[in-house]
């Protein structure tokens, strides 16, 4: 099974959403990144979500950047995603090693700590839409659902999970986002507060072969859920290295030129997929030349 999106609606479009198979697009961020396996379900974790908000974004150029930022070892996570299922994002330490919490969970939120997650989305507007909220657990699904509530004004269930192996390898990602819109019923709210509440975690689902359609079906289906749209979701990264050089441009005129004094090639990595750029001297001169 390739990794997908689902769309859906439920009690009469008064409640809308979202689940994703993300098992395949985590799996290449750990082997990208080279994440210990508590990086690997942190990360995986807010690559799923990404993948789902950015589902809800409508334009072909809009861009959501989640950005975790935490006193834990990880230090910050940062995903983006376009509206097309593509996703990516990078750890700033892979190499975290910490004590597991009772029955072997990995502990999400000891790794990640006390901080703040920022949502930014670029739609095309003249400003950015950037919205702040504190960590509540620093599990990543309990602090985007506190976000959505706090800063959007929409009460919102989310469901992140990552199966790590015993070989590190990633067995199971995905996730789901159910959300409330103003003018649902108080009893479709009781019923969908009641089955959250009851739920097995999500990669526990998966592992009982369940797909984010019958997912959305344990949730929704009492309260006539509607299948609108299945997107594909991968991990792409669109780094090249004319955007590299442009940034390269950037750089102050002096330090560019201290660079080519130095008389080697500099090789630069993207953040992202960790793709190597070399540019030589001369493709260094000819870089200060345009600007």
């Amino acid at each position: 099974m390739k990794d997908y999106i689902v769309r859906a609606t439920a009690a009469g479009e008064t409640v809308r959403a979202f689940a994703v198979r993300s098992t395949d697009l985590v799996a290449v961020a750990r082997e990208t990144h080279h994440t210990f396996p508590v990086v690997t379900a942190a990360l995986g974790r807010l690559l799923s979500a990404g993948a789902m908000m950015g589902a809800m974004m409508k334009g072909d150029r809009d861009i959501l950047t989640l950005q975790i930022k935490g006193d834990g070892p990880i230090g910050q996570l940062t995903v983006t995603a376009d509206s097309h299922g593509n996703v990516k994002g990078f750890p700033a330490n892979p190499s975290v090693d910490i004590p597991t919490k009772r029955a072997g969970k990995l502990d999400v939120g000891g790794a990640v700590g006390n901080g703040f997650l920022t949502v930014i989305m670029d739609l095309g507007l003249k400003e950015p839409y950037n919205g702040q909220v504190e960590l509540q657990t620093g599990e990543i699904g309990d602090d985007l659902a506190y976000y959505y509530t706090v800063s959007e004004q929409t009460p919102s269930a989310v469901g992140l999970g990552v199966m790590v192996d015993t070989d590190s390898s990633v067995k199971q990602a995905g996730g789901f986002i159910l959300q409330v819109m103003p003018d649902a019923a108080e009893e479709t709210i009781a019923a969908l507060e009641a089955k959250v509440a009851g739920a097995a975690p999500v990669t526990t689902m998966m592992e009982q072969g369940m797909t984010p359609e019958d997912i959305l079906q344990y949730y929704l289906g009492d309260l006539d859920l509607v299948i609108l749209e299945k997107q594909p979701v991968r991990f792409y990264c669109d780094c090249s290295k004319h955007r590299v050089a442009r940034a390269l441009a950037t750089i102050r005129t002096e330090d560019l030129d201290e660079i080519v004094r130095a008389g080697e090639e500099v090789e630069v990595k993207c953040y992202f997929c960790n793709t190597a750029y070399k540019f030589s001297i001369e493709e260094l001169k000819e870089i200060m030349a345009a600007r």
